[in-house]
């Protein structure tokens, strides 16, 4: 089982704050270090029954992974979700290949979703009923744009279209990168499975739809041609949570974990990180 860690920047986003975060987090053992998104907020903006402030602040996560990057080590770096359909995936194969390149290797943890706030999709100028396809089609780019040469590719779709085009840099060391799929529906668990590297649900899903969605993904993964036991399993957990805990996620096929402090003063996190380590033999 792996270990992750998630970044809040509820009450603000400082420099010192992450860096001394991010660090800790490399110190303690952690395997990655994630960030979510959002493009916009509005008023009356909702999450199911949560609506969300419009002022949080929602900085943009690649940014800041790249800004942590620079100041660790080995500490992978992850997105939980960062939202595909509103981002270009000619603009986003080379700026996560930057980042991959400047980090030698660690932006792995990539997880992409659709979102689910219509006003956000009208404000990228995205069709909000389209956005599954659009993130299909954005999936493929980004992999032909990373595993094409100096001959170039092309491509064309019902949102994306090129002709001999080259992107460059590529990837550090490997043809492409990761490309994990969240979300809490059967279509991200058919999507995970079709076009993803791993699937991370979220959402207030119950055990057993956990376990059906699961299932849908190594099945569609199968049903493409590839080979289900290769997709990871990724899964928010708590940052109390017991060694017992554990192994029933792994027992589900869970290959690793995301959590998050539950305080917001940052002592009070290193030290619930320090014990989450401590606990699971992290370091």
């Amino acid at each position: 089982m792996r270990f992750a860690i998630a970044y809040s920047t509820a009450d603000g986003l400082d420099p010192d704050r992450l860096v001394t975060f991010a660090r800790h987090a490399e110190d303690c053992g952690f395997e990655g270090l994630y960030l979510p998104e959002h493009i916009v907020l509005y008023p009356g903006a909702a999450i199911g029954p949560y609506e969300i402030p419009p002022t949080l602040p929602y900085p943009d996560p690649l940014d800041c992974l790249g800004f942590v990057a620079a100041a660790t080590r080995r500490l992978l770096l992850g997105t939980a979700v960062l939202l595909l359909p509103y981002h270009h995936p000619v603009v986003l194969a080379k700026r996560l290949a930057t980042i991959d390149v400047l980090s030698r290797g660690r932006m792995r943890l990539l997880t992409v979703g659709l979102g689910t706030l219509p006003g956000e999709a009208e404000a990228a100028g995205v069709d909000f009923g389209t956005r599954g396809r659009r993130a299909d089609e954005a999936i493929d780019v980004l992999r032909l744009l990373w595993e094409g040469a100096e001959k170039g590719v092309g491509y064309h779709g019902e949102f994306f279209g090129f002709d001999d085009v080259c992107s460059y840099p590529k990837p550090y060391g490997v043809t492409h990168l990761p490309i994990h799929v969240g979300g809490s529906s059967r279509a991200a668990a058919r999507r995970a499975g079709r076009r993803g590297d791993g699937y991370f649900p979220g959402g207030a899903l119950t055990p057993q739809e956990r376990a059906v969605q699961w299932e849908l993904a190594r099945t569609a993964a199968a049903e493409a041609g590839r080979d289900p036991d290769a997709l990871e399993y990724t899964r928010w957990g708590s940052i109390d949570m017991s060694p017992e805990r554990v192994e029933v996620y792994a027992a589900q096929g869970v290959t690793r974990i995301v959590v998050s402090p539950s305080s917001t003063e940052p002592e009070r996190q290193r030290d619930e990180m320090s014990a989450f380590a401590e606990r699971f033999a992290l370091r």
